[in-house]
């Protein structure tokens, strides 16, 4: 049987259907959307797998995490970049395809370079989980965001903290050897402290050679012998994970003791596969860079989480690649909290009005907020050393896990 509507019914069905339209582009009728699909692309595979893969646990426990401090739903739709930015740039494509609302990633720089300009192009939002070559916040991009520093603020505060680590110390080494692997990332790290060291005159060394090398390298038997005949005090490194193993096990090979290694700030020497495939070798090397504050309730948080998801792992063997990828995702859930909405343009203006206290987030330095060009200024570095076969905070002290020591203590014995 139809039922019959009268005219003053009919009018105020018209009236709402108007109001409805009004709120949606092309007079389409949206619910609130109940979760966010956040597409998640990392190198699981290839030469930067280990990395990757080390990332992705960050991703993997967030949705529990944010489920439980923001009270917001989150689907992971992950992709595997295979360690090629072309790869990365296809499968970007497909997540947006496929209904991803938001994207984060990629580790490596290239790789989000290529993910950026998908993002730009197709209007979804893209936050950087971990990326420092400084041009990809630089183009002018909406729907770009990066809470991760810039290759020359990794430099500067890398730098800062080895004036804190020889002061610490009492040392005064007067000689580097700097290394750096010649990718996208390591131009970027080569091109910072070329131009921020000779402005730095509290630090007592100078730089006597330096020796880029590629990161897919097997072999850097030629390049450690050089780094070795320029006679520095220490090296200063600039790396990924697989090429910093073959680096210190040429270092082992061919005697080459210097008062320690130190990176301004990259990857590699605290990973976990650092760890296991040298042994003692692995210990004392020092890393100044980004780092989750092990003294924060955020960490406390995501910890219990990671115990839950990898009994058998550690959070401190991924401290950069989980704790800045929960970041990521926990600045999307936040501005759709905010939001309460999918619609593209309008995540991505809640995304440029973050403003996450430092009580709230995982990673050291101040509120979470992006500038005019999506770039979050204020994030801290630490001094990172291998002591005991594990990563630990040494420097600033008051977050600091143990003492930093240098020189290595087989500095020069051999």
């Amino acid at each position: 049987m139809t039922q019959r509507i009268n005219r003053r019914q009919f009018n105020q069905a018209l009236a709402a259907a108007g109001a409805l339209s009004a709120l949606s582009p092309f007079g389409i009728v949206r619910a609130q959307a109940s979760k966010l699909k956040v597409g998640v692309l990392l190198p699981r595979s290839g030469v930067q797998a280990l990395i990757g893969q080390s990332c992705q646990k960050g991703a993997d426990l967030a949705p529990a995490v944010l489920k439980q401090v923001l009270g917001v739903d989150i689907e992971l739709m992950s992709a595997d970049t295979e360690s090629n930015a072309d790869v990365a740039r296809t499968r970007a494509e497909r997540l947006i395809q496929e209904g991803a609302h938001a994207l984060v990633g990629a580790f490596d720089s290239g790789h989000s370079a290529a993910i950026a300009q998908v993002a730009e192009q197709r209007g979804v939002p893209f936050i950087i989980n971990i990326a420092a070559a400084p041009q990809i916040t630089e183009q002018g991009y909406k729907f770009v965001f990066r809470n991760f520093p810039t290759a020359p603020d990794l430099v500067r505060n890398g730098l800062a903290l080895m004036g804190e680590i020889f002061r610490t110390t009492n040392t005064v080494p007067r000689s580097a050897v700097f290394m750096y692997v010649n990718d996208t990332f390591g131009q970027a790290m080569a091109k910072g402290i070329g131009f921020t060291l000779p402005k730095l005159d509290f630090l007592p060394f100078k730089v006597v050679d330096t020796i880029p090398y590629d990161p897919a390298a097997r072999d850097l038997t030629v390049e450690v012998s050089k780094a070795k005949a320029s006679n520095a005090d220490f090296l200063m490194l600039v790396c990924r994970l697989n090429d910093a193993i073959v680096l210190r096990r040429e270092m082992v090979k061919q005697r080459w003791n210097p008062m320690g290694i130190i990176s301004p700030g990259s990857p590699g020497l605290y990973e976990e596969q650092y760890t296991k495939a040298l042994g003692k070798y692995a210990d004392y090397a020092i890393c100044n860079t980004v780092w989750y504050n092990p003294k924060s309730k955020m960490t406390g948080i995501v910890e219990r989480e990671f115990k839950k998801l990898f009994p058998k792992d550690q959070l401190y063997f991924h401290g950069t690649n989980a704790g800045y990828t929960y970041d990521a995702i926990m600045i999307a859930a936040d501005a759709f909290r905010r939001a309460k909405t999918t619609d593209a343009k309008t995540l991505a203006d809640a995304i440029r009005k973050t403003d996450i206290p430092v009580a709230n987030r995982m990673s050291l330095g101040g509120p979470i907020r992006f500038n005019p060009k999506g770039q979050v200024e204020g994030n801290l570095s630490a001094a990172i050393q291998n002591l005991k076969g594990r990563p630990s905070v040494t420097l600033p002290v008051e977050f600091q896990e143990a003492k930093v020591v240098f020189p290595s203590p087989d500095y020069k014995r051999a």
